[in-house]
């Protein structure tokens, strides 16, 4: 098991977003809806793990079969279902990685990071507190990926909480 590795917020992580995505929209062309840069790279500031998240949206749910084999037939690993009707797939580069997503219009796993992202974007305070959680369970999880992640449940549970109450 690899160390989870938290950092400090690196200004190049918007230039990687666009490269990707930009490699992404070639690749799949009109079958995407949109391409949206998730998790704490995402956040100007937040200290996050070096892997650019992204979530790349359909136009449908019926074309995702066709769309699921041109990501694998690219230069990515394919990890299949991440158990929210989201195929997961990755790629790592020197010093950092890439998260890419693929889903329908309507997921609500996507709709929920998407309301997560803007909140932190539009509370500081949140994204501060957000890091230093963690740093914490970075420190604390010793490789275990099953304690860090379990570990922000509760707070981004209720960071969409919040999200949705100011709608």
């Amino acid at each position: 098991m690899r160390a989870i590795k938290v950092v400090d917020y690196d200004p190049s992580w918007p230039r990687l977003f666009a490269e990707i995505s930009a490699e992404i929209s070639i690749l799949l062309g009109n079958l995407v809806l949109s391409i949206d840069h998730i998790g704490s790279t995402s956040v100007p500031g937040l200290a996050a793990k070096p892997k650019i998240d992204l979530d790349v949206v359909m136009i449908s749910d019926e074309i995702l079969p066709m769309a699921i084999e041109m990501v694998r037939a690219a230069d990515f690993v394919f990890h299949g279902d991440a158990g929210e009707k989201r195929w997961a797939f990755t790629r790592d580069h020197d010093g950092y990685g890439f998260k890419l997503y693929l889903c329908g219009p309507d997921n609500r796993a996507h709709q929920e990071r998407i309301l997560f992202r803007d909140y932190l974007v539009d509370h500081p305070e949140r994204a501060a507190a957000y890091a230093d959680l963690k740093r914490r369970l970075a420190a604390e999880a010793d490789s275990n990926w099953d304690f860090y992640t379990g570990g922000k449940t509760e707070f981004v549970s209720e960071t969409v909480r919040l999200a949705i109450s100011r709608i």
